[in-house]
Protein backbone atom coordinates (compact mmCIF):
# COMPACT_ATOMS: atom_id res chain seq x y z
CA UNK A 1 0.00 0.00 0.00
CA UNK A 2 1.28 3.47 -0.76
CA UNK A 3 1.50 5.99 2.06
CA UNK A 4 -1.74 7.80 1.36
CA UNK A 5 -3.77 4.59 1.26
CA UNK A 6 -2.04 3.25 4.36
CA UNK A 7 -2.82 6.35 6.42
CA UNK A 8 -6.44 6.37 5.33
CA UNK A 9 -6.70 2.68 6.22
CA UNK A 10 -5.40 3.40 9.71
CA UNK A 11 -8.02 6.09 10.12
CA UNK A 12 -10.91 4.09 8.72
CA UNK A 13 -10.13 0.47 9.62
CA UNK A 14 -9.80 -1.24 12.99
CA UNK A 15 -6.22 -2.17 13.69
CA UNK A 16 -7.05 -5.85 13.89
CA UNK A 17 -8.22 -5.82 10.29
CA UNK A 18 -4.84 -4.70 9.02
CA UNK A 19 -3.50 -8.17 9.63
CA UNK A 20 -5.89 -9.44 6.99
CA UNK A 21 -4.86 -7.12 4.18
CA UNK A 22 -3.86 -9.38 1.27
CA UNK A 23 -0.28 -9.68 0.13
CA UNK A 24 0.44 -10.85 -3.39
CA UNK A 25 3.01 -13.61 -3.69
CA UNK A 26 6.26 -13.15 -5.57
CA UNK A 27 5.00 -15.75 -8.04
CA UNK A 28 1.84 -13.71 -8.67
CA UNK A 29 3.88 -10.52 -9.07
CA UNK A 30 6.13 -12.30 -11.56
CA UNK A 31 3.18 -13.71 -13.44
CA UNK A 32 1.53 -10.30 -13.73
CA UNK A 33 4.82 -8.76 -14.88
CA UNK A 34 4.94 -11.44 -17.53
CA UNK A 35 8.28 -13.02 -16.55
CA UNK A 36 7.07 -16.21 -14.87
CA UNK A 37 6.84 -19.51 -16.69
CA UNK A 38 4.44 -18.92 -19.56
CA UNK A 39 1.87 -21.28 -21.08
CA UNK A 40 1.67 -21.54 -24.84
CA UNK A 41 0.09 -18.68 -26.82
CA UNK A 42 -3.69 -18.97 -26.92
CA UNK A 43 -5.25 -21.26 -29.50
CA UNK A 44 -8.99 -21.97 -29.55
CA UNK A 45 -9.83 -25.46 -28.38
CA UNK A 46 -12.61 -25.64 -30.97
CA UNK A 47 -12.78 -24.74 -34.64
CA UNK A 48 -13.90 -21.44 -36.12
CA UNK A 49 -17.62 -20.63 -36.35
CA UNK A 50 -18.59 -23.36 -33.92
CA UNK A 51 -20.98 -21.51 -31.54
CA UNK A 52 -22.15 -22.70 -28.13
CA UNK A 53 -24.65 -21.12 -25.78
CA UNK A 54 -27.61 -18.83 -26.36
CA UNK A 55 -28.09 -15.07 -26.42
CA UNK A 56 -31.14 -13.17 -25.14
CA UNK A 57 -30.20 -9.75 -26.53
CA UNK A 58 -32.62 -7.68 -28.62
CA UNK A 59 -30.62 -8.93 -31.59
CA UNK A 60 -29.12 -12.18 -30.30
CA UNK A 61 -25.35 -12.42 -30.37
CA UNK A 62 -24.86 -8.92 -31.78
CA UNK A 63 -21.54 -7.22 -31.01
CA UNK A 64 -20.79 -3.77 -32.41
CA UNK A 65 -17.21 -2.54 -32.88
CA UNK A 66 -16.36 1.09 -33.66
CA UNK A 67 -12.81 2.01 -34.57
CA UNK A 68 -11.78 5.61 -35.30
CA UNK A 69 -8.04 6.43 -35.39
CA UNK A 70 -8.94 10.14 -35.36
CA UNK A 71 -10.12 9.74 -31.76
CA UNK A 72 -6.55 8.98 -30.63
CA UNK A 73 -3.70 11.28 -31.65
CA UNK A 74 -1.08 10.90 -28.89
CA UNK A 75 2.49 10.82 -30.20
CA UNK A 76 3.59 8.59 -27.33
CA UNK A 77 5.74 11.18 -25.56
CA UNK A 78 4.16 14.65 -25.38
CA UNK A 79 1.84 15.00 -22.42
CA UNK A 80 -0.46 12.08 -21.63
CA UNK A 81 -2.78 10.08 -23.84
CA UNK A 82 -5.82 11.14 -21.82
CA UNK A 83 -5.20 14.86 -22.37
CA UNK A 84 -7.89 16.61 -24.41
CA UNK A 85 -5.23 17.42 -26.99
CA UNK A 86 -4.67 13.71 -27.60
CA UNK A 87 -8.15 12.21 -27.28
CA UNK A 88 -10.98 13.79 -29.28
CA UNK A 89 -14.14 13.94 -27.17
CA UNK A 90 -16.33 14.63 -30.19
CA UNK A 91 -15.01 11.57 -31.98
CA UNK A 92 -15.60 9.43 -28.88
CA UNK A 93 -19.15 10.77 -28.61
CA UNK A 94 -19.79 9.86 -32.25
CA UNK A 95 -18.46 6.36 -31.65
CA UNK A 96 -20.75 5.80 -28.65
CA UNK A 97 -23.75 7.10 -30.59
CA UNK A 98 -22.99 4.79 -33.51
CA UNK A 99 -22.58 1.81 -31.19
CA UNK A 100 -25.95 2.43 -29.51
CA UNK A 101 -27.84 2.76 -32.77
CA UNK A 102 -26.16 -0.20 -34.43
CA UNK A 103 -26.55 -2.35 -31.32
CA UNK A 104 -30.31 -1.78 -31.15
CA UNK A 105 -31.12 -0.98 -34.81
CA UNK A 106 -32.77 2.25 -33.68
CA UNK A 107 -32.74 5.53 -35.64
CA UNK A 108 -31.48 7.74 -32.83
CA UNK A 109 -29.82 7.54 -29.42
CA UNK A 110 -32.97 8.26 -27.41
CA UNK A 111 -34.80 5.39 -29.06
CA UNK A 112 -31.78 3.15 -28.48
CA UNK A 113 -31.72 3.81 -24.74
CA UNK A 114 -35.47 3.28 -24.45
CA UNK A 115 -35.15 -0.02 -26.30
CA UNK A 116 -32.38 -1.17 -23.95
CA UNK A 117 -34.31 -0.34 -20.78
CA UNK A 118 -37.54 -1.87 -22.08
CA UNK A 119 -35.82 -5.05 -23.19
CA UNK A 120 -34.23 -5.45 -19.75
CA UNK A 121 -37.57 -5.00 -17.98
CA UNK A 122 -39.42 -7.32 -20.32
CA UNK A 123 -36.84 -10.10 -19.99
CA UNK A 124 -36.89 -9.69 -16.20
CA UNK A 125 -40.71 -9.87 -16.11
CA UNK A 126 -41.00 -6.24 -15.03
CA UNK A 127 -43.34 -5.16 -17.79
CA UNK A 128 -42.92 -3.04 -20.90
CA UNK A 129 -41.35 -0.14 -19.02
CA UNK A 130 -38.58 2.27 -19.85
CA UNK A 131 -36.35 4.06 -17.38
CA UNK A 132 -38.17 5.78 -14.50
CA UNK A 133 -36.74 8.57 -12.38
CA UNK A 134 -35.40 7.28 -9.09
CA UNK A 135 -34.16 3.97 -10.50
CA UNK A 136 -30.44 3.69 -9.77
CA UNK A 137 -27.79 2.78 -12.33
CA UNK A 138 -24.36 1.46 -11.29
CA UNK A 139 -21.47 1.75 -13.77
CA UNK A 140 -18.46 -0.49 -13.14
CA UNK A 141 -15.20 0.72 -14.66
CA UNK A 142 -11.78 -0.97 -14.41
CA UNK A 143 -9.36 1.19 -12.40
CA UNK A 144 -7.06 -1.67 -11.42
CA UNK A 145 -3.98 0.35 -12.36
CA UNK A 146 -5.03 3.55 -10.59
CA UNK A 147 -3.05 2.92 -7.40
CA UNK A 148 -1.07 6.13 -6.84
CA UNK A 149 -1.85 9.74 -5.94
CA UNK A 150 -0.85 10.74 -9.47
CA UNK A 151 -2.89 9.22 -12.30
CA UNK A 152 -0.86 6.85 -14.47
CA UNK A 153 2.24 6.82 -12.24
CA UNK A 154 3.10 3.41 -10.76
CA UNK A 155 3.20 2.94 -6.97
CA UNK A 156 6.57 2.56 -5.31
CA UNK A 157 8.08 -0.88 -5.78
CA UNK A 158 8.42 -3.12 -2.72
CA UNK A 159 11.93 -3.29 -1.30
CA UNK A 160 14.16 -5.63 -3.26
CA UNK A 161 11.98 -5.70 -6.36
CA UNK A 162 12.68 -3.98 -9.63
CA UNK A 163 10.87 -0.72 -10.44
CA UNK A 164 7.32 -1.12 -11.62
CA UNK A 165 6.53 -0.20 -15.24
CA UNK A 166 4.34 2.78 -16.14
CA UNK A 167 0.71 2.05 -15.40
CA UNK A 168 -1.12 3.88 -18.11
CA UNK A 169 -3.64 1.15 -18.94
CA UNK A 170 -6.50 3.11 -17.42
CA UNK A 171 -10.12 3.80 -18.41
CA UNK A 172 -10.49 6.62 -20.89
CA UNK A 173 -11.93 9.68 -19.12
CA UNK A 174 -13.48 10.63 -22.45
CA UNK A 175 -15.36 7.32 -22.66
CA UNK A 176 -16.71 7.70 -19.11
CA UNK A 177 -17.77 11.29 -19.79
CA UNK A 178 -19.33 10.33 -23.13
CA UNK A 179 -21.37 7.56 -21.51
CA UNK A 180 -22.53 9.80 -18.66
CA UNK A 181 -23.55 12.50 -21.13
CA UNK A 182 -25.63 9.93 -23.00
CA UNK A 183 -27.39 8.79 -19.83
CA UNK A 184 -28.04 12.31 -18.51
CA UNK A 185 -28.71 14.31 -21.67
CA UNK A 186 -30.29 11.65 -23.90
CA UNK A 187 -31.76 8.91 -21.70
CA UNK A 188 -32.96 11.43 -19.09
CA UNK A 189 -31.32 9.80 -16.06
CA UNK A 190 -30.78 12.26 -13.16
CA UNK A 191 -27.19 12.50 -11.94
CA UNK A 192 -28.15 11.46 -8.42
CA UNK A 193 -29.35 8.12 -9.81
CA UNK A 194 -25.91 7.25 -11.24
CA UNK A 195 -23.01 5.59 -9.42
CA UNK A 196 -19.58 5.04 -11.01
CA UNK A 197 -17.46 2.67 -8.95
CA UNK A 198 -14.22 0.75 -8.41
CA UNK A 199 -13.89 -0.53 -4.85
CA UNK A 200 -10.76 -2.73 -4.76
CA UNK A 201 -8.42 -1.67 -1.95
CA UNK A 202 -5.71 0.74 -2.99
CA UNK A 203 -7.51 1.68 -6.21
CA UNK A 204 -9.10 4.99 -7.07
CA UNK A 205 -11.12 6.79 -9.71
CA UNK A 206 -8.59 9.46 -10.58
CA UNK A 207 -8.79 13.16 -11.23
CA UNK A 208 -8.86 12.98 -15.03
CA UNK A 209 -12.24 11.21 -14.78
CA UNK A 210 -13.81 12.98 -11.81
CA UNK A 211 -12.64 16.46 -12.79
CA UNK A 212 -13.96 16.13 -16.35
CA UNK A 213 -17.37 15.13 -15.06
CA UNK A 214 -17.46 17.89 -12.43
CA UNK A 215 -16.35 20.48 -15.00
CA UNK A 216 -19.84 20.36 -16.50
CA UNK A 217 -21.92 22.96 -14.60
CA UNK A 218 -25.13 21.00 -15.11
CA UNK A 219 -26.21 19.87 -11.65
CA UNK A 220 -26.74 16.34 -12.93
CA UNK A 221 -23.03 15.99 -13.65
CA UNK A 222 -22.31 17.43 -10.20
CA UNK A 223 -24.52 14.83 -8.52
CA UNK A 224 -23.03 11.68 -10.08
CA UNK A 225 -21.54 9.63 -7.24
CA UNK A 226 -18.10 8.00 -7.38
CA UNK A 227 -17.63 5.04 -5.01
CA UNK A 228 -13.98 4.24 -4.26
CA UNK A 229 -11.57 3.11 -1.54
CA UNK A 230 -9.17 6.05 -1.93
CA UNK A 231 -9.57 9.86 -1.87
CA UNK A 232 -12.96 9.69 -0.22
CA UNK A 233 -14.49 13.13 0.09
CA UNK A 234 -12.52 14.57 -2.83
CA UNK A 235 -14.73 15.47 -5.78
CA UNK A 236 -17.69 13.75 -4.15
CA UNK A 237 -16.01 10.35 -3.83
CA UNK A 238 -17.70 8.16 -1.22
CA UNK A 239 -16.77 4.89 0.51
CA UNK A 240 -18.29 1.50 -0.35
CA UNK A 241 -20.46 -0.20 2.24
CA UNK A 242 -20.65 -4.02 2.09
CA UNK A 243 -24.18 -5.38 1.85
CA UNK A 244 -24.25 -8.49 4.05
CA UNK A 245 -27.77 -9.35 2.90
CA UNK A 246 -26.71 -10.25 -0.64
CA UNK A 247 -23.79 -12.72 -0.55
CA UNK A 248 -21.97 -14.29 -3.47
CA UNK A 249 -21.61 -18.02 -2.87
CA UNK A 250 -18.79 -19.11 -5.13
CA UNK A 251 -19.24 -22.52 -6.66
CA UNK A 252 -15.63 -23.66 -6.31
CA UNK A 253 -14.37 -25.76 -3.40
CA UNK A 254 -13.58 -24.12 -0.05
CA UNK A 255 -14.10 -20.59 -1.32
CA UNK A 256 -15.18 -17.89 1.13
CA UNK A 257 -18.41 -15.93 0.75
CA UNK A 258 -18.07 -12.44 -0.72
CA UNK A 259 -20.29 -9.37 -0.65
CA UNK A 260 -20.94 -6.38 -2.88
CA UNK A 261 -21.18 -2.65 -2.18
CA UNK A 262 -24.60 -1.56 -0.99
CA UNK A 263 -24.45 1.15 -3.65
CA UNK A 264 -24.45 -1.68 -6.21
CA UNK A 265 -27.11 -3.92 -4.70
CA UNK A 266 -29.51 -0.98 -4.37
CA UNK A 267 -29.21 -0.19 -8.09
CA UNK A 268 -31.79 -1.58 -10.49
CA UNK A 269 -29.54 -1.44 -13.56
CA UNK A 270 -25.85 -1.89 -14.25
CA UNK A 271 -23.54 -0.98 -17.13
CA UNK A 272 -20.26 -2.91 -17.29
CA UNK A 273 -17.53 -0.79 -18.95
CA UNK A 274 -14.45 -3.01 -19.04
CA UNK A 275 -11.09 -2.60 -20.74
CA UNK A 276 -9.90 -4.37 -23.88
CA UNK A 277 -6.65 -5.70 -22.44
CA UNK A 278 -4.43 -8.79 -22.05
CA UNK A 279 -3.75 -10.08 -18.56
CA UNK A 280 -0.72 -11.85 -17.08
CA UNK A 281 -2.81 -14.20 -14.94
CA UNK A 282 -6.10 -14.77 -16.76
CA UNK A 283 -4.90 -14.20 -20.33
CA UNK A 284 -7.42 -11.41 -20.89
CA UNK A 285 -9.26 -8.94 -18.66
CA UNK A 286 -12.56 -8.03 -20.29
CA UNK A 287 -16.18 -8.03 -19.13
CA UNK A 288 -15.96 -11.14 -16.98
CA UNK A 289 -13.01 -9.99 -14.90
CA UNK A 290 -14.13 -6.38 -14.42
CA UNK A 291 -16.04 -7.36 -11.26
CA UNK A 292 -12.81 -8.21 -9.47
CA UNK A 293 -13.19 -4.59 -8.40
CA UNK A 294 -16.63 -5.21 -6.85
CA UNK A 295 -15.88 -7.69 -4.06
CA UNK A 296 -15.63 -7.65 -0.28
CA UNK A 297 -14.37 -10.65 1.70
CA UNK A 298 -14.81 -10.28 5.48
CA UNK A 299 -11.37 -11.73 6.25
CA UNK A 300 -9.47 -9.90 3.51
CA UNK A 301 -11.43 -6.72 2.80
CA UNK A 302 -12.15 -5.19 -0.61
CA UNK A 303 -10.04 -7.46 -2.78
CA UNK A 304 -10.33 -10.21 -5.43
CA UNK A 305 -7.25 -12.11 -4.17
CA UNK A 306 -9.16 -15.26 -3.02
CA UNK A 307 -10.32 -15.74 -6.63
CA UNK A 308 -6.89 -15.64 -8.27
CA UNK A 309 -6.31 -19.44 -8.32
CA UNK A 310 -9.70 -19.94 -9.99
CA UNK A 311 -9.28 -17.67 -13.02
CA UNK A 312 -5.82 -18.66 -14.19
CA UNK A 313 -5.09 -19.19 -17.88
CA UNK A 314 -3.13 -22.26 -16.70
CA UNK A 315 -6.29 -24.13 -15.73
CA UNK A 316 -7.42 -26.91 -18.02
CA UNK A 317 -10.39 -26.43 -20.31
CA UNK A 318 -13.49 -27.62 -18.53
CA UNK A 319 -12.34 -26.32 -15.13
CA UNK A 320 -14.39 -24.32 -12.67
CA UNK A 321 -13.89 -20.58 -13.20
CA UNK A 322 -14.88 -17.96 -10.62
CA UNK A 323 -15.60 -15.38 -13.33
CA UNK A 324 -18.73 -17.33 -14.21
CA UNK A 325 -20.12 -16.84 -10.69
CA UNK A 326 -19.65 -13.10 -11.10
CA UNK A 327 -21.29 -13.07 -14.52
CA UNK A 328 -24.22 -15.13 -13.18
CA UNK A 329 -24.90 -13.31 -9.91
CA UNK A 330 -28.24 -11.50 -9.85
CA UNK A 331 -26.70 -8.22 -8.64
CA UNK A 332 -23.89 -8.24 -11.24
CA UNK A 333 -24.55 -9.87 -14.60
CA UNK A 334 -28.17 -10.33 -13.61
CA UNK A 335 -28.85 -6.58 -13.60
CA UNK A 336 -26.51 -5.54 -16.41
CA UNK A 337 -28.37 -4.25 -19.46
CA UNK A 338 -25.35 -2.98 -21.42
CA UNK A 339 -21.73 -4.06 -21.80
CA UNK A 340 -18.89 -2.00 -23.28
CA UNK A 341 -15.18 -2.53 -23.91
CA UNK A 342 -12.93 0.53 -23.78
CA UNK A 343 -10.08 0.01 -26.22
CA UNK A 344 -9.08 3.55 -27.17
CA UNK A 345 -5.58 3.18 -25.71
CA UNK A 346 -5.00 -0.47 -24.78
CA UNK A 347 -2.25 -1.56 -22.38
CA UNK A 348 0.08 -4.44 -23.18
CA UNK A 349 -1.12 -6.26 -20.03
CA UNK A 350 -2.66 -5.52 -16.62
CA UNK A 351 0.54 -4.01 -15.22
CA UNK A 352 1.80 -2.33 -18.36
CA UNK A 353 1.81 0.73 -20.56
CA UNK A 354 -0.36 1.48 -23.57
CA UNK A 355 0.86 0.18 -26.93
CA UNK A 356 0.16 0.52 -30.62
CA UNK A 357 -1.29 -2.50 -32.42
CA UNK A 358 0.81 -4.09 -35.12
CA UNK A 359 -2.41 -5.62 -36.48
CA UNK A 360 -3.76 -2.08 -37.02
CA UNK A 361 -0.70 -0.81 -38.87
CA UNK A 362 1.17 0.35 -35.72
CA UNK A 363 -1.73 2.57 -34.67
CA UNK A 364 -3.55 2.78 -31.35
CA UNK A 365 -6.43 0.34 -30.99
CA UNK A 366 -8.82 3.34 -31.11
CA UNK A 367 -11.73 0.99 -30.45
CA UNK A 368 -14.97 0.81 -28.52
CA UNK A 369 -17.18 -2.28 -28.47
CA UNK A 370 -20.75 -2.75 -27.24
CA UNK A 371 -23.18 -5.63 -26.73
CA UNK A 372 -26.02 -6.85 -24.54
CA UNK A 373 -24.34 -10.27 -24.46
CA UNK A 374 -21.27 -10.48 -22.18
CA UNK A 375 -20.09 -13.83 -23.53
CA UNK A 376 -20.32 -12.70 -27.15
CA UNK A 377 -18.54 -9.43 -26.37
CA UNK A 378 -15.67 -11.13 -24.53
CA UNK A 379 -15.41 -13.70 -27.33
CA UNK A 380 -14.87 -10.92 -29.86
CA UNK A 381 -12.49 -9.11 -27.49
CA UNK A 382 -10.45 -12.28 -27.11
CA UNK A 383 -10.29 -12.77 -30.87
CA UNK A 384 -9.07 -9.18 -31.34
CA UNK A 385 -6.36 -9.54 -28.70
CA UNK A 386 -5.23 -13.01 -29.73
CA UNK A 387 -4.70 -11.71 -33.29
CA UNK A 388 -2.33 -8.99 -32.05
CA UNK A 389 1.36 -10.10 -32.08
CA UNK A 390 2.28 -7.66 -29.30
CA UNK A 391 -0.40 -9.00 -26.94
CA UNK A 392 1.97 -11.66 -25.67
CA UNK A 393 0.09 -12.41 -22.44
CA UNK A 394 -2.93 -13.85 -24.27
CA UNK A 395 -1.92 -17.40 -23.50
CA UNK A 396 -3.11 -20.75 -22.24
CA UNK A 397 -6.80 -21.48 -21.88
CA UNK A 398 -7.96 -17.88 -21.86
CA UNK A 399 -11.44 -18.85 -23.09
CA UNK A 400 -12.23 -21.51 -20.50
CA UNK A 401 -14.55 -19.12 -18.64
CA UNK A 402 -16.41 -18.36 -21.88
CA UNK A 403 -17.14 -22.04 -22.45
CA UNK A 404 -18.29 -22.41 -18.85
CA UNK A 405 -20.49 -19.28 -19.09
CA UNK A 406 -22.04 -20.21 -22.42
CA UNK A 407 -23.04 -23.63 -21.05
CA UNK A 408 -23.48 -22.57 -17.43
CA UNK A 409 -26.48 -24.84 -16.85
CA UNK A 410 -24.46 -27.91 -17.92
CA UNK A 411 -20.81 -26.80 -18.11
CA UNK A 412 -18.00 -29.11 -19.08
CA UNK A 413 -16.56 -28.84 -15.55
CA UNK A 414 -19.77 -30.23 -14.03
CA UNK A 415 -19.88 -27.26 -11.66
CA UNK A 416 -23.28 -26.15 -10.37
CA UNK A 417 -23.06 -22.38 -10.77
CA UNK A 418 -25.65 -20.77 -8.51
CA UNK A 419 -23.91 -17.82 -6.78
CA UNK A 420 -27.10 -16.32 -5.30
CA UNK A 421 -28.48 -19.71 -4.20
CA UNK A 422 -31.62 -19.28 -6.26
CA UNK A 423 -31.94 -22.99 -6.90
CA UNK A 424 -32.28 -22.43 -10.64
CA UNK A 425 -29.04 -21.45 -12.41
CA UNK A 426 -29.47 -20.09 -15.96
CA UNK A 427 -29.06 -22.34 -18.96
CA UNK A 428 -26.65 -19.94 -20.69
CA UNK A 429 -25.10 -16.53 -20.01
CA UNK A 430 -24.52 -15.83 -23.70
CA UNK A 431 -23.11 -17.18 -26.91
CA UNK A 432 -19.46 -18.01 -27.56
CA UNK A 433 -17.58 -18.71 -30.77
CA UNK A 434 -14.40 -17.65 -32.56
CA UNK A 435 -14.29 -15.82 -35.87
CA UNK A 436 -13.18 -17.51 -39.09
CA UNK A 437 -9.92 -15.54 -39.29
CA UNK A 438 -8.39 -12.21 -38.29
CA UNK A 439 -8.66 -10.81 -41.81
CA UNK A 440 -12.34 -11.37 -42.58
CA UNK A 441 -13.59 -11.40 -38.94
CA UNK A 442 -16.72 -13.39 -39.80
CA UNK A 443 -18.98 -15.06 -37.23
CA UNK A 444 -21.89 -17.46 -37.69
CA UNK A 445 -24.70 -14.92 -37.88
CA UNK A 446 -22.67 -12.94 -40.43
CA UNK A 447 -22.94 -16.10 -42.55
CA UNK A 448 -26.73 -16.08 -42.31
CA UNK A 449 -27.01 -18.70 -39.58
CA UNK A 450 -29.56 -18.27 -36.78
CA UNK A 451 -27.06 -19.10 -34.03
CA UNK A 452 -23.80 -17.62 -32.80
CA UNK A 453 -22.34 -14.13 -32.93
CA UNK A 454 -23.04 -11.29 -35.33
CA UNK A 455 -20.25 -8.72 -35.57
CA UNK A 456 -21.09 -5.26 -36.91
CA UNK A 457 -17.81 -3.41 -37.32
CA UNK A 458 -16.58 -0.10 -38.69
CA UNK A 459 -13.07 -1.55 -39.00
Amino acid sequence: MHRRCFLKSLAATPAACLAHLPLMSEEAFAQQRGDAAQPEPFKPSEGANNPIGESTAIHPGRVVWARDPEATSWDGSTGRWWDDAHTDQRAVNRMISWLLQQGTRMKNDKQAWDALFRHFNQTHRLGNAGYRRGEKIAIKINCNQDRSPEWGVPPQSPAGRRPRPPQNGLPSPHVVLGLLAQLIEVAGVPGEDIVVYEVASGRNIGGPIVERVRANPDRNFQRVRFVVNNDQGLGGRIAPMPDKNNPIHFSGPEMPVAYLPQQVTEAKYMINVALLRPHGMAGVTLIGKNHFGSLYFPEQGWTPVPLHPYVSRNQAMGSYNALVDLMAHRHLGGKTFLYMLDGLYTAEHNEGNVFRFASFGEQWASSLLLSQDPVALDSVGLDILSAEPKATQVRGNADNYLHEAALVGKPQSGTRYDPAKTGSPPASLGVHEHWNNATEKIYSRNLGRKVGIELIASV
